[in-house]
């Protein structure tokens, strides 16, 4: 246990004190159910943007700020953490298309006894083995086709500047004491455990491995001091942990009874030094957890607290595994009370990835590489079978034959194909070239009416972060279209001229606006195929980078449009031995179906 005792430290010099505004604004609400929770303490701090006109004050439109982890650097990335950012990525572009200013922050966590023993084993200093890694994740997240707005690297300088400041505020604030203490760690969560919560010999239950009992002079911070008030905020504000059953998880934590945490080592020399004793360095977590706010300085910006907060804090979203929600839904908001600084609106736990219906690991030979099937899929096929496939929130599983099935029915069949033929008809009786307004052409169809019900399904669950369920929705509106067209078989009524043709003609703009609308819809989910989807209506990249969800309305083409020359926007993956069928072009960064061999490694739980 840890207790309090007497250490020789050098006292912090009082930090400048903050500006703040003499008014307090209210905050727009965000179309989640998100809530601005600021600490109960009469000295916290609120920073907001405002601009004063004629005696009157008006607060700037709050952006919508929303993180993935910050992945530990250890080793390469794997398809745990690709999960997480495609889902942060989706979220963001569909934010972007309500019109939303989004900040999208994702990056790396560089600290800690794990990142100098990986080093160490590659031959090389902790500074070169980050930076191999990092790069591999910025490289990822470009094949990935990921969004991102600021990528915060904790060896960045001016990361370390604001962790000192954060540090210096709750050491002002008497939350920070020196302890001697003696338990059983884990290297590989860098926390140490309670006896009850471990296996058979000691055993880490994440990664079955023997914990170590260690006993160092550290400091502590005063986590249970803050434990009625993150009780209240958890009875208060049920979305704050989400799904609700991750909040039960972190209710019963908090009710069992928060004890104190050390927040620095040591005997860890690859981290930031603590401001009061340069011979221990910050623990990583007290550290990595920062990002988040030194993500949003601007750059060139001088690295202070009021700098990076002003710039978007609290985040709106922060969206993490369901294996370190402890140290998000608990360490974190005590921290930041501690510092007087608002807490977060929302922490959304989503579970872990197995394959074939079990967990994945070296010793079963099984993990599992994002670069192996972005080789063989590409890009839109591996972030919608993911997105569709695993309820968020919830633990999913990857089967080859399930992917390839769902991706062929959905993307290639289902939009592919409708798209295609529909085309394909335009070219050879019409020109390419659209004879009606979408508007005009549909009128009081059910279609049309269909179509509008869906999109408005699909709006809601993207808000409700039910990203699978938007999947199903979109996919209803390419089933409704391709129903329409064999119900109507326009290519049997231009063989009839006359009046049955002109039908036929409005049919195809009928149905080709109900791709227009999927392309929009999915494009949070496939950018990529959705460009290719609209590029193909006639559009170009710059029309599509304009649109809003509003234009998910009917009506959008009009009597004159060109199409461009029909060809496959997404080809159908054959398996092993099958001749290939539509001769197009694979989808992106797909060359051929060759298997790269799997490194053996072990998927570690991420920061």
């Amino acid at each position: 246990m840890a207790g309090r005792a007497l250490c020789n430290y050098q006292a912090i010099p009082p930090l400048s004190s903050f500006r703040s505004s003499s008014k307090i604004f209210p905050i727009h609400c965000l179309p989640f159910s998100f809530r601005r929770f600021s600490p109960s303490s009469s000295s916290a701090i609120s920073y907001c943007s405002m601009s004063e006109s004629s005696g009157s004050a008006s607060v700037k439109a709050e952006p919508f700020v929303l993180t993935t982890p910050l992945y530990y650097v250890n080793a390469p990335p794997h398809m745990g953490s690709a999960y997480s950012t495609i889902a942060a990525d989706a979220i963001a572009r569909f934010q972007r298309l309500l019109g939303k200013k989004v900040i999208f922050i994702t990056g790396t966590d560089e600290h800690g006894e794990k990142i100098a023993t990986a080093a160490a084993a590659h031959g090389c200093s902790p500074k070169e083995h980050c930076d191999t890694i990092s790069h591999a994740y910025q490289m990822l997240w470009k094949d990935l086709d990921i969004s991102y707005d600021k990528f915060i690297r904790t060896s960045d300088p001016v990361h370390e500047e604001i962790v000192k400041e954060f540090y210096s505020k709750v050491f002002s604030k008497g939350d920070i004491y020196c302890a001697d203490y003696e338990g059983l760690y884990c290297v590989n969560c860098e926390e140490y455990k309670d006896e009850k919560e471990l296996l058979e010999n000691n055993h880490c239950p994440m990664h079955l491995k023997p914990c170590l009992l260690r006993k160092e002079n550290n400091y502590f911070f005063s986590l249970s001091k803050y434990q009625k008030q993150l009780e209240d905020i958890l009875a208060a504000q049920s979305d704050f942990v989400q799904p609700p059953f991750r909040l039960n998880e972190v209710l019963g934590w908090v009710k069992n009874g928060l004890r104190d945490f050390s927040i620095s080592r040591a005997s860890v020399e690859w981290g930031i030094p603590v401001p009061n004793d340069n011979k221990q360095t910050i623990y990583v977590w007290f550290d990595a957890l920062l990002g988040y706010v030194s993500a949003l300085l601007k750059e060139g910006e001088e690295p202070t607290l009021q700098n990076a907060l002003s710039s978007g804090w609290p985040v709106s979203l922060h969206l993490i595994g369901k294996d370190i929600l402890r140290f998000h839904a608990v360490y974190w908001p005590a921290m930041l009370m501690s510092a007087g600084l608002d807490l977060p609106k929302m922490v959304f736990g989503h579970g872990f990835l197995t394959k074939d219906g079990m967990k994945m690991g070296k010793s079963l030979g099984n993990t599992l590489e994002p670069k192996d099937l972005l080789f063989e899929f590409g890009s839109d096929a591996v972030r919608y079978f993911f997105l569709r496939e695993v309820e968020f929130g919830n633990d999913g599983d990857y089967s080859e034959e399930r992917f390839i099935n769902i991706v062929n029915a959905h993307l290639a069949n289902t939009i592919g194909n409708l798209l295609n033929r529909t085309l394909g008809l335009l070219k050879k009786n019409c020109e390419s070239t659209l004879g009606f307004d979408s508007a005009s052409a549909a009128q009081e169809i059910p279609l049309k009416h269909n179509v509008k019900e869906l999109v408005e399904k699909a709006r809601i669950h993207y808000e409700n972060l039910s990203i699978s369920s938007a999947c199903e929705s979109v996919m209803e509106i390419g089933n409704a279209g391709n129903l329409y067209m064999d119900e109507h078989a326009p290519w049997s009524l231009f063989k009839q001229g006359g009046a049955s043709a002109e039908a036929a003609s409005k049919d195809l703009v009928i149905i080709l606006e109900t791709v227009r609308i999927i392309a929009i819809a999915l494009s949070p989910i496939t950018p990529t195929l959705s460009f290719r989807m609209y590029s193909q209506l006639g559009y170009s990249r710059a029309q599509f980078e304009a649109v809003t969800w509003d234009d998910t309305r009917w009506g959008g083409l009009k009597a004159g449009q060109v199409m461009a020359e029909p060809k496959p926007v997404f080809a159908r993956i054959e398996r092993k031995g099958e001749e290939k069928k539509d001769g197009g072009v694979p989808p992106k960064g797909v060359k051929e179906r060759k298997r790269a061999p799997q490194p053996q490694r072990v998927a570690e739980a991420q920061p």
